[in-house]
């Protein structure tokens, strides 16, 4: 724990204006930033009495080592800055609102010549147009099924698409009128894009305008007497407002507003958002965060902001954001918004009127989402803090270990031995920070063994050592550590990020943009997939490394034992015991994370060809011959003068092919030794494996 006086900027070094401040800890990581108008009175605040701050405001400065700061010209731009570094950093002392689930969106991809509507989730791409976020798949799918009759645009994949336009034949939806097969050529792109075009128009709530166009047409057809096209036109009013009423009318006809309510107790906050479109709900999410930090609703609600409306522009930010606390920098934010949305953006708390019962509404289900988030065991922050006081009563440390990091082997049969680590802090997973090691042979040694057997005792002692191997020499790059002069750490010495600042800053990783690197920050506890033999193999390698400052145990998957280096007994925790929950969920975790990568060099190797020997030999010409010949194997039978009639290919190519080809000729077919088959190799590349395991 560190005495904020020993960081603390000389008095007059921090400057009287607006500007975004970041403390890290004693490894250079990043663990809190935050803006202030007045950079020298914001800090001030955190260097006053102990006694007298938040507990963890308390916290906070405990854990850091150092503090430095960026001036900026306004304070939108500390706006800008603060969410960019938070973004960049995750540091752990700030709100970071985590999703609840992952929301599917109706997406129309219009960077493509022919754009499809589908659904999609996950991180948004350029050129899609999205819609939603929507609480159900099928509620989307619902809804593009009844708007397809009047808006017949393209849903099929790729593959789907170039088959029908292959064999001059559209899918069913074409035959039956819900796309306008554009595959086949009934519509030009140009037609197809107008479709797509006002599709997304209806969905972003300018309804009125097609039901009064087609409600015209169909008076005009029934005038003319045409009236199967009259029929089909009120049939079309009839899907579109069943569309409609999909999404209830809650506030007036063409208002775009995002409604966001929080529900928060001591330990954590949940917030809501209502996305209404054209008067209508078009889509709601959620979002969890732990209150990691000191902070009120206002503050709360200015992280929301930052996190819903960061990454957007355009029509995706409302003219209006209803809220219920305005922030603290309410002209910044505002003026934030409006630069996101490249027109005038209202933000405000609505006190009356239909809008503020539905605000009660979305704090309702803010409400209902917090209790729902407690009842989740592996998020509850009480469950979380209780299972690290009981491994650290299991194993005699001195503090709860707030980063775990766990170890595991896999293998098929000793063939592409891989290991993998993953990382937890505070009892959740660190997705970030998780490893993959290739395992290479023994350390400090040149003999290669792995594929020679399975030896998970080695490979654990290899990849152990390889991980603080990396972390010593990054503690030896920053000054950290000095292994010949034997020297204390090197003093802090001055980096604020503006130099005119002056900010006094402690030891940070080399690189220019002051994020640690990969293996900077250590753990507190090792865990390895296994018993003592691989329990001791983890601690020799840090005894060689001189490292006696991290704990190790192990956890056998037989009986759940924790082992500890040179014991004779396990610890034994008892089956109800979260401790042994969250190194289950550790273990686990790590061994999943192995295993695909396993199986994803598996199928690597498997999928190889003879053709990737070839100098030269580009994936196109591959693609090219095998197309031409049908397969590797008729191309191996085939002459030099007929592999040179593969259109792009040279003599001195073709008798490159034809070399490596004869060189992997197989000496006799290949068999599935489970069925008995004997496995032709037609698809370019070998086609059986080397047995079977267990991973």
């Amino acid at each position: 724990m560190a005495d904020p006086s020993s960081y603390r900027p000389k008095p007059g070094q921090i400057p009287d204006s607006p500007g975004v401040y970041k403390f890290r800890d004693e490894h250079g990581r990043v663990i809190y930033v935050g803006k202030a108008k007045s950079l020298r009175q914001r800090l001030a605040s955190y260097f006053q009495d102990l006694a007298g701050l938040h507990p963890r405001t308390r916290t906070m400065v405990t854990t850091a080592a150092s503090v430095e700061w960026t001036v900026v010209s306004t304070e939108v731009e500390a706006l800008q800055l603060e969410y960019s570094w938070i973004k960049e950093f995750d540091p752990r002392f700030n709100v970071k609102y985590r999703d609840d689930k992952s929301y599917p969106y109706l997406a129309v991809t219009l960077g493509d010549e022919f754009p499809r509507v589908q659904v999609m989730r996950g991180h948004k791409q350029k050129g899609v147009r999205y819609f939603g976020p929507y609480a159900h798949a099928w509620a989307i799918r619902e809804t593009v099924d009844l708007l397809l009759r009047v808006f017949p645009v393209r849903t099929c994949t790729s593959g789907v698409f170039r088959n029908a336009h292959r064999t001059g034949r559209p899918c069913l939806l074409g035959y039956i009128g819900k796309c306008s097969a554009p595959c086949v050529g009934r519509v030009t792109p140009e037609e197809h894009r107008e479709l797509a075009e006002d599709f997304c128009d209806f969905m972003a709530g300018r309804t009125g305008t097609y039901i009064r166009r087609l409600e015209k047409d169909m008076t005009a057809a029934a005038e003319d007497m045409e009236y199967e096209r009259a029929a089909r036109l009120r049939d079309d009013i009839e899907a579109l407002r069943r569309a409609m009423e999909k999404n209830a009318v809650v506030l007036a006809d063409a208002t775009d507003a995002d409604l966001i309510a929080v529900a928060e107790d001591e330990l954590e906050a949940a917030v809501q958002i209502f996305h209404v479109r054209g008067g209508r709900v078009r889509g709601q999410r959620g979002w969890v965060t732990d209150k990691v930090e000191a902070v009120d609703t206002a503050g709360l609600v200015e992280h929301a902001l930052q996190q819903l409306y960061g990454e957007e522009s355009g029509d995706a930010v409302p003219r209006e954001v209803l809220v219920p606390a305005l922030p603290d920098d309410l002209d910044a934010v505002t003026q934030w918004l409006s630069g996101r949305r490249g027109s005038q953006v209202s933000l405000r708390v609505p006190q009356r009127g239909d809008k503020r019962d539905l605000m009660e509404t979305v704090g309702r289900n803010a409400q209902q989402s917090l209790v729902l988030h407690k009842t989740k065991r592996a998020s509850d922050l009480t469950t979380r803090s209780r299972a690290l006081e009981e491994i650290a009563d299991a194993l005699g440390l001195d503090a709860a270990p707030l980063r775990i990091e766990c170890f595991d082997i896999s293998h098929l049969q000793g063939e592409d031995v891989v290991a993998s680590m993953v990382v937890f802090e505070d009892g959740l997973p660190r997705k970030s920070e998780y490893r993959r090691f290739q395992i290479k042979g023994r350390v400090g040694d040149t003999q290669v063994w792995h594929g020679q057997g399975q030896d998970d005792v080695r490979s654990m002692h290899e990849v152990v050592s390889r991980r603080f191997r990396r972390y010593l020499a990054e503690k030896e790059q920053t000054g950290e550590w000095l292994p010949e002069s034997g020297e204390a750490p090197a003093s802090p010495r001055p980096a604020g990020a503006d130099p005119s600042a002056g900010g006094e800053a402690g030891p940070v990783p080399a690189e220019e943009n002051g994020r640690p690197r990969k293996f900077a920050y250590p753990p507190q506890l090792v865990v390895v997939d296994g018993g003592r033999p691989q329990v001791a193999a983890a601690r020799r390698a840090l005894d060689e490394l001189g490292i006696d400052d991290v704990a190790v145990c192990g956890l056998a998957k037989r009986l759940e034992e924790v082992w500890l280096p040179g014991e004779d007994d396990p610890v034994v925790l008892p089956r109800t015991s979260e401790g042994l929950y969250l190194l289950q969920r550790i273990r686990d975790t790590a061994h999943d994370f192995a295993i695909r990568y396993q199986r994803g060099k598996r199928g690597k190797r498997l999928r190889t060809s003879p053709l990737d020997d070839v100098p030269g030999l580009g994936d196109a010409r591959k693609r090219a011959l095998i197309k031409h010949f049908g397969s590797v194997k008729r191309l191996r039978q085939a002459t030099i003068e007929q592999i040179c009639e593969v259109p792009g290919l040279g003599r001195k190519t073709a008798e490159a092919v034809a070399v490596a080809l004869a060189r992997t000729a197989p000496a006799a077919p290949a068999v599935n030794t489970a069925t008995g088959e004997i496995i032709e190799d037609d698809d370019g590349g070998t086609a059986h494996g080397r047995g079977s395991g267990h991973e």
